[in-house]
C-alpha cells in the first residue's frame, strides 16, 4: 500500500520537511502549516523523521482525502 505524508494543523511551520523532502513535496505556504503535494511525494518519511512537532505522520494514500476534509 502507497503512503504519503499527512501533516495535522497542530504544524508550526518550522520547515523542517521542507529542507529533507527529496522531491520538493512539501511547503510552507504563508509561513502558516506546512502542506503536502500530493503528486510528488514519494512517501520516503525523511519529513516525520524530522519533524520537531512530530506532526507529520504517514498515511495510505486513500486515506489521504478524508483526512483532509477532518482538517477543514
Amino acid at each position: 500500500m502507497k503512503k504519503i505524508a499527512f501533516v495535522s494543523p497542530e504544524c508550526v511551520a518550522c520547515g523542517c520537511c521542507v529542507k529533507v523532502c527529496p522531491k520538493g513535496a512539501i511547503t510552507v505556504p504563508k509561513g502558516i502549516r506546512a502542506e503536502v503535494n500530493e503528486q510528488l511525494c514519494i512517501g520516503c518519511t525523511r519529513c516525520a523523521k524530522v519533524c520537531p512537532a512530530q506532526v507529520i505522520t504517514m498515511i495510505a494514500r486513500e486515506d489521504m482525502y478524508e483526512k483532509a476534509q477532518a482538517v477543514v
